[in-house]
């Protein structure tokens, strides 16, 4: 048969074949069933051995289609699956395109390139994965011109890090790093070829970190040429040493060591060295940090200095969100002047107690635990070797309070409170202490109204409560304090009371308020006075035992308001002024308990005084004198209305011309004389938008003076004067401007001005304080950089002013007795230059009050301050340079200048 091509005879070559494969298949089949056959050599196979027919149990149990597990004899596949070398998958992204090389096995991925892994982020220009050797290559890319762009930014849980390009394996989780940027805390870290070991341990060779906020280019690096970083835990560097502007420092240390914890840790305090001229040189400020747990920490600080002047300090924080926080701080200073054996040799023991405590409302509403204490020697303030405090110098008083107070919700309601005090004037010395006051009291009752009557009339208005106050006060001097001479003059008593009122209208517009008072005082000591004939004087004898006395008073008041509305044109500016009055005229009687009174020898003729056993208590005695007294007042408001420069407002604006006008006067009808009381007039009000804040008041007699300047029994326009003779008045005025965003600061706790007894402004000059320089003197915080324009005139100020004026006409003398201006201003000369001052001027003395000088250069990371008080006993000067941040803050260099003791 001839051969022919398959599209001439289609038909019958596909008839044939469709023939040919029937015979191979059915000649395969015959071959795999032969094959499948058991075929023996000529060595027969062994025997099977016979076992001897046992019942057992059956495995299978065919009805339900079950195994037994303990009897099934088919064994699990010992051979076990191969783990992935990466337990997680890799996602993959990028903008241009993702190019997978199979022979390379590598997939390359271009332009806004970002792969995650696990809790591996990693950003880059172009990234290339390798997926034979589980590694990855970042690195940059260059724009149209040149530049590069899309730097790699590797991030692996909260840990940062920008290179400008990296190799990592995934499965051993170790890196090459080359120029890597990281920021841990305050720290920026920059390093030119770093070794990551694995998510915990890096290597870095030539790193350069600071505080900078510029890390490529900073004002100022340690260079340290190996070291160990362990994110959030640690840096360990060897030599390391200080470059500023690129200039390399002899200042180094052959290794270091920085703490990098994002909690608190314990550490030493590194000391500042310095001179002083009458101490000699010292240590300052150094000591050790403790941080005991994330709610309370402690510091230990001292100074030492050549003469054997020393000093210590303890300052703790401690704090519970929703409840609590406070801080404590003790500082103590025993201070040596001159030399041992001369005349000048003096040693003087100085100490200070701070104590700030302040609960969160929400915690317990219904009891409050709050303390505020600053107690100390009396001229620790002013001597100190740590601090130059002039505002407390020239406020020179010292308070503290410490209380508990607590509400029962029962019906009627009762609150009770402990408080301790206490008062020190640091001129004078002395010291007033109430430790403690005990006071409790009960909620108002009607006991004519029912619980849900409206309470009106004069029945249904009567109510009572009740009161009690104990006290044990304490008047002594700093030389006293705390010794037992202190509690030996302490004073106490106990004081219930009982007021009773109402109030209802009459005549519809009067209204009315009438009360009585009821007291029960009792003490615990007394006084009897005896004629001493032996000294021939009049001495008090205490009596120790129970005593009590009781009075008892009356008083009403009547009142009423009246309104008065002076309109002008609506085409005026002033388009009204309100005037608002408020007379009353009341009336008190107090009756004579002459029974608790007695009488005593006041000379040794036998002439004979009364005297009240009581009067010595804290709380006074009784009167022995009757008084019907008879008073008014008058109560003044003046109120504009103005149209407002928005004519898209509808209704005027108003204005505020006098915030209050109070007269008051009072006529005792019981008085043998002079029972007309002076008229005091006083008043204030706020002008030019409640930047300018003025209040003035005087004293007004209608009784002229003899001429020895005893006031007599005659009207002063009887005996040729005036209706009225002012005797005193008194002015002040406080003036604010500033073109800043005024921001309010209420957080006193953290207020080194409030705190140390002082203002929180700088009108009395700044605090210096040596042991911390976190804050600055004019009290701001640091602001982010911002351009506002090449063309920027507004320079940032403030000024502060505040007048002083008192006049005294007594014996007529007609003198002004203290005039005094003062002032403080800060103002931004250029965004990195700021400067202040604060002075004065006294007028009647003729002389400048105490001024000072302020100055502060921000040198990016660093800053620099420089105070000043040219003259004066308080003269001296302080210099300070050192890094911002808080992590450097040992970093830094003083100087100083302290006012001489001498003087003080």
């Amino acid at each position: 048969m001839s051969l022919q091509k398959l599209s001439h005879n289609f038909t019958k070559i596909a008839f044939i074949a469709l023939r040919t494969n029937l015979f191979h298949i059915v000649l395969t089949s015959i071959f795999l069933t032969l094959c499948g056959l058991q075929t023996y050599s000529q060595e027969l196979g062994k025997k099977s051995i016979s076992i001897p027919s046992e019942k057992q149990k059956d495995s299978l149990t065919i009805g339900l289609k079950t195994f037994s597990k303990t009897n099934d004899t088919i064994k699990k596949d010992s051979i076990k699956k191969k783990k992935s070398l990466l337990d997680g998958k890799i996602k993959y992204k990028s903008k241009q395109y993702a190019r997978i090389n199979q022979k390379k096995r590598q997939i390359t991925l271009y332009d806004e390139a970002e792969v995650y892994y696990k809790d591996i982020e990693l950003k880059s220009g172009i990234i290339v994965i390798d997926y034979e050797k589980d590694e990855v290559y970042a690195g940059k890319i260059n724009d149209s011109v040149g530049k590069p762009i899309q730097y790699p930014v590797f991030k692996q849980g909260s840990n940062l890090v920008e290179p400008d390009s990296i190799r990592f394996n995934f499965k051993t989780k170790k890196a090459l790093i080359w120029n890597s940027r990281t920021e841990q805390n305050e720290f920026k870290i920059r390093g030119e070829i770093s070794k990551r070991e694995n998510d915990s341990v890096i290597f870095i060779k030539n790193a350069r970190f600071t505080t900078s906020k510029n890390i490529d280019d900073p004002e100022y690096y340690f260079l340290a040429r190996k070291i160990k970083f362990v994110p959030k835990k640690k840096v360990v560097a060897g030599l390391t040493n200080l470059v500023i502007a690129d200039v390399p420092t002899p200042i180094g240390v052959p290794f270091a060591f920085f703490p990098m914890t994002e909690e608190s840790t314990s550490g030493l305090i590194i000391p500042t060295f310095g001179q002083t001229n009458q101490q000699g040189y010292f240590l300052q400020n150094g000591g050790y940090y403790f941080a005991i747990s994330d709610k309370l920490d402690l510091a230990l600080l001292g100074d030492y200095y050549t003469n054997g002047s020393y000093g210590f300090r303890v300052e703790s924080n401690y704090a519970k969100r929703y409840r609590y926080r406070g801080n404590l701080n003790f500082r103590y200073e025993n201070q040596i002047t001159g030399e041992r054996g001369f005349p000048d040799y003096s040693k003087t023991n100085l100490y200070n107690l701070q104590w700030t405590h302040s609960p969160d409302p929400k915690a317990t509403p219904n009891s409050r635990f709050s303390a505020s204490v600053n107690l100390g020697s009396q001229k620790y303030y002013k001597n100190s070797f740590n601090q130059l405090n002039s505002a407390n110098f020239l406020n020179n008083t010292l308070s503290s309070s410490v209380s508990f107070s607590k509400t029962f919700n029962v019906i009627p309601q009762i609150n009770l409170s402990l408080t301790a005090t206490h008062s020190q004037n640091t001129n004078t010395g002395s010291i007033n202490m109430t430790l403690p006051t005990f006071q409790a009291n009960m909620d108002r009752v009607f006991p004519f109204a029912g619980k849900n009557q409206a309470k009106k009339g004069f029945i249904k208005n009567i109510n009572f409560n009740y009161s009690v106050r104990g006290e044990n006060r304490i008047t002594t001097v700093d030389s006293l304090f705390f010794k037992p001479e202190m509690f030996r003059d302490a004073k106490n008593g106990l004081q219930h009371s009982i007021p009773i009122s109402t109030n209802f209208k009459v005549f519809k517009y009067f209204s009315v308020t009438a009360s009585s008072n009821y007291l029960e005082t009792w003490y615990m000591k007394t006084i009897e006075k005896r004629f001493n004939t032996t000294e021939n004087k009049v001495e008090n004898i205490e009596k120790n035992g129970f005593a009590a006395f009781r009075t008892y008073d009356f008083s009403a008041n009547l009142g009423t308001t009246i309104y008065g509305t002076f309109k002008f044109k609506e085409t005026n500016k002033i388009q009204a002024i309100r005037h608002v009055m408020r007379p009353s005229v009341g009336y008190s009687y107090t009756p004579s308990f002459e029974k608790y009174y007695d009488t005593y020898a006041a000379d040794g003729s036998g002439r004979m005084e009364t005297y009240n056993r009581f009067e010595q208590g804290i709380f006074g005695g009784p009167n022995n004198s009757m008084s019907n007294i008879v008073t008014f007042s008058l109560n003044n408001t003046l109120e504009a209305k103005v149209r407002d420069k928005d004519s898209t407002k509808v209704e005027p604006k108003k204005i505020m011309l006098l915030n209050n006008l109070n007269i008051s006067t009072s006529y005792n009808m019981r008085a043998d004389s002079l029972r007309l009381a002076p008229l005091r007039i006083s008043g204030g009000t706020n002008l030019f938008k409640d930047k300018m804040n003025v209040n003035f008041g005087m004293t007004l007699n209608p009784y002229a003076i003899n001429n020895k300047g005893q006031m007599i029994d005659m009207l002063n326009i009887n005996n040729g004067g005036s209706l009225f003779r002012m005797t005193s008045a008194n002015m002040t005025v406080n003036y604010s401007l500033s073109n800043r965003n005024q921001k309010s600061d209420d957080n006193s706790l953290n207020n080194r001005g409030l705190r140390n007894g002082g203002r929180a402004d700088n009108l009395f000059g700044s605090t210096t304080d040596f042991s911390d320089r976190r804050n600055t003197q004019f009290g701001e915080e640091e602001k982010e950089d911002t351009f506002d324009g090449f063309y920027n005139a507004k320079l940032p100020w403030d000024l502060r002013l505040a007048y002083s004026m008192t006049y005294s006409n007594n014996n007529r003398e007609s003198k002004i007795t203290q005039s005094s201006l003062m002032f403080s201003g800060d103002i931004d000369i250029t965004p990195k230059w700021k400067a202040g001052v604060s002075s004065g001027y006294d007028f009647v003395q003729n002389g400048v009050t105490y001024t000072q000088l302020r100055f502060q250069r921000d040198l990016l990371s660093w800053r620099m301050d420089f105070n000043w008080n040219p003259f004066g006993d308080r003269a001296s000067w302080y210099f300070f340079i050192g890094i911002s941040s808080s992590v450097l803050s040992d970093i830094k260099w003083d100087k100083r200048s302290l006012p001489d003791q001498r003087l003080r």
